[in-house]
């Protein structure tokens, strides 16, 4: 019976530096990730998860080093680059004096969709996302953390992209919110989206991720499946993930829990 051959890499990091004036950020990092797959990018507060998805998604240089998303340098062909990604921020960042409604009916034509496959894709998403009519139409200025999450996660879907980088999703939100958010991101992973998240939330990550990345201080410290992370951390076949991020990172302990989309086809 013949292997399967891996999934393709459509993101590729090999030697990423970040420095800011004399302070290094990000220090040689390399990884990769495959299509369709989880992957979850882990590591304490100030660790440089938040500065390395900036510059997957264009928004910042790198100092050095070499950086592919879907084949492409996210420097030298920013547009092609965001064109074929979503990206979900830590603090959503939203027009709060819009409904949701009104914000994806202003993010899908910047993506080159009709106001009607707008609506049409928008109703699906908010579907999947359990946001309710009333809701819909409701000011983005009333809404908690988790609704906010919602609205930001379907601005980032709505284009059909074929990555999803997420910054801290499951941060700050109720375990409804954070099954509404799983479930439409799972059904995207379905459909062969990737997903690539950074978290401080282990428990997510344990349970959903094909492969994961743990940084500290800007440098990898493991890389793969969880047994590769538990063999990179030297803990027994059976641990936690919890118990091996610990090891790995010295100690420096986060929080360890937490709270069909036709389009992407």
């Amino acid at each position: 019976m013949e292997t399967p051959s891996p999934a393709p890499v459509v993101v590729r990091v090999e030697g990423l530096v970040k420095r800011f004036d004399d302070k290094t950020v990000v220090d040689g990092l390399t990884l990769d990730v495959r299509a369709g797959e989880w992957f979850a990018f882990l590591g304490p507060n100030g660790s440089g998860k938040s500065t390395t998805i900036r510059m997957m998604t264009g928004m910042l240089a790198p100092t050095s080093g070499r950086l592919e998303v879907l084949g492409l340098d996210p420097v030298a062909h920013p547009l092609e680059v965001k064109r074929r990604i979503g990206f979900m921020p830590e603090e959503p960042l939203l027009y709060e004096r819009l409904t949701p409604r009104e914000t994806l009916r202003f993010v899908g034509p910047l993506h080159g969709l009709s106001v009607e496959e707008t609506d049409r894709r928008a109703k699906e998403i908010f579907d999947l996302l359990e946001l309710s009519e009333a809701d819909q139409d409701r000011f983005i200025i009333d809404f908690s953390m988790g609704m906010r999450k919602k609205v930001s996660l379907a601005a980032a879907l709505i284009h059909g992209p074929r990555i999803l980088f997420l910054d801290e999703p499951f941060n700050g939100i109720d375990a409804v919110t954070t099954r509404a958010i799983k479930d439409a991101l799972a059904t995207a992973v379905a459909k062969g989206v990737s997903v690539f998240f950074s978290s401080h939330v282990l428990e997510q990550a344990e349970r959903l991720c094909s492969r994961i990345a743990v940084i500290s201080k800007g440098r990898l410290q493991a890389h793969g499946t969880l047994a590769d992370v538990r063999a990179a951390a030297g803990v027994a076949e059976g641990a936690s993930l919890e118990e091996a991020f610990v090891k790995l990172v010295g100690g420096d302990r986060p929080a360890s829990s937490g709270g069909g989309l036709g389009f992407l086809g």
